[in-house]
């Protein structure tokens, strides 16, 4: 409670303090209709033990309630006993603090202790009105809706809350699940290209190394080269993954801003150490703004499909990126990359960084968007990738 309180707002902290406040004075005019003064005072006790048990932690609030009902109680058999009694009111601060308990017994707490917790104030709510010197058939009256229609009510409308309160625990679970799955999907995109991209190369160069090939100095110095530049993407990417982390109201820096003049800047990286990746992307693409959730697909499947051909697709000697609008189909756009490569198994070639997460999370990006993919060996020899997007997305519920 003391968290809580201190995560509001310095107008809801005032504004709080204020209400608890007037709430005391009210129990403590209440109090004063008290004919003793003892009693005064103890009804205000009561009052104020009573409220104090709604802001309780939730470690002292056994306690606190069996404390609050137990004077509550005690006090309401000690006034049967006495001559005079308050004339007007019982104590109806005290009276509503009893039935909030009842609820936030059946909120916060399991079923048998709730059951427990909530049986002491509605006790005491119900022996309240016998404070009161005349009993007449109002008392009568007054006790029967409290017994029949405030208890079972604020129990239900305990229980009402708790199924609520549940039900925000899985919506947030579950945005907590599509978040994690999120940044799964950007990790591997933002990344594994450009290890990839590091590990083939340093392969290369063992590889070289071992069969005793000497390399000029230029050779290596454009090797090294390649694996810097690979490593600094790389950094980069990942700079702007924890970027986008930090600040969820902003875009990640690396996201496409509507157009796919990326595409070419990826199959000429892609190009320096691999086989040479010609892109044809379509004229009537090239000026068109598209919505940014399709440009970023768009380069996701164009990577992964890249990447994979680099670590699969053995003796490849040439690799064709395609991005068009679909024939026959005007709303619609097609992703294609094809390779001659002989390596890879089916199997294999599903498959990326040895599980399977880069087509799963292709195949959730491009189904979101009500899309569909593909991952198919060609007849002969070599891979197509296709993917076909809808050109006006209509993100899927849920």
């Amino acid at each position: 409670m003391i968290s809580a309180f201190r995560a509001r707002s310095r107008t809801q902290q005032v504004l709080m303090c204020l209400v608890g406040a007037a709430l005391v004075v009210l129990v403590a005019l209440e109090g004063l209709n008290a004919p003793y003064l003892p009693m005064a005072a103890a009804t205000a006790a009561s009052g104020v033990l009573c409220l104090s048990a709604l802001v309780v932690p939730k470690h002292l609030f056994a306690r606190q309630v069996a404390l609050a009902t137990a004077v509550s109680c005690a006090l309401t058999v000690l006034e049967t006993q006495l001559p005079h009694r308050p004339e007007n009111t019982p104590g109806l601060v005290e009276l509503c603090a009893l039935l909030l308990l009842i609820t936030r017994a059946v909120r916060r707490h399991p079923l048998r202790k709730a059951v427990v917790w909530a049986a002491g104030p509605a006790l005491a709510a119900v022996l309240l009105p016998l404070r009161i010197a005349e009993r007449d058939q109002h008392v009568v009256t007054l006790i029967s809706l409290i017994a029949v229609v405030a208890v079972p009510f604020m129990v239900v409308l305990g229980w009402c809350l708790r199924l609520w309160d549940t039900l925000r625990e899985r919506e947030r679970a579950a945005v907590r699940q599509a978040q994690r799955l999120e940044h799964a999907r950007e990790l591997h995109d933002f990344v594994a290209h450009h290890v990839t991209a590091i590990v083939t190369r340093t392969k290369a160069a063992r590889f070289a190394a071992a069969a005793g090939h000497s390399q000029s100095p230029e050779d290596l110095d454009r090797m090294l080269a390649q694996i810097e530049r690979a490593g600094s993407q790389a950094m980069t990417s990942m700079r702007a993954m924890v970027s986008d982390l930090r600040d969820t109201t902003a875009p990640a820096a690396t996201r496409p801003a509507g157009d796919l003049g990326g595409l070419r800047d990826l199959t000429q990286e892609f190009s320096a150490a691999g086989p040479p990746a010609a892109l044809t992307l379509d004229p009537r693409l090239v000026d068109r703004r598209l919505p940014p959730e399709i440009t970023t697909t768009v380069h996701r499947v164009v990577q992964e499909a890249l990447t994979n051909v680099r670590k699969h697709a053995a003796g490849a000697d040439r690799v064709e990126v395609r991005v068009e609008v679909r024939p026959g189909a005007p709303d619609r756009l097609e992703v294609s990359v094809t390779d001659d490569g002989r390596g890879g198994t089916p199997t294999a070639r599903e498959k990326t960084d040895g599980s399977g997460y880069g087509l799963i999370g292709l195949t959730e990006r491009v189904e979101e968007l009500g899309g569909r993919i593909t991952a198919a060996p060609q007849d002969g020899a070599g891979w197509r990738v296709l993917a076909v997007l809808p050109l006006d997305p209509e993100p899927s519920a849920g």
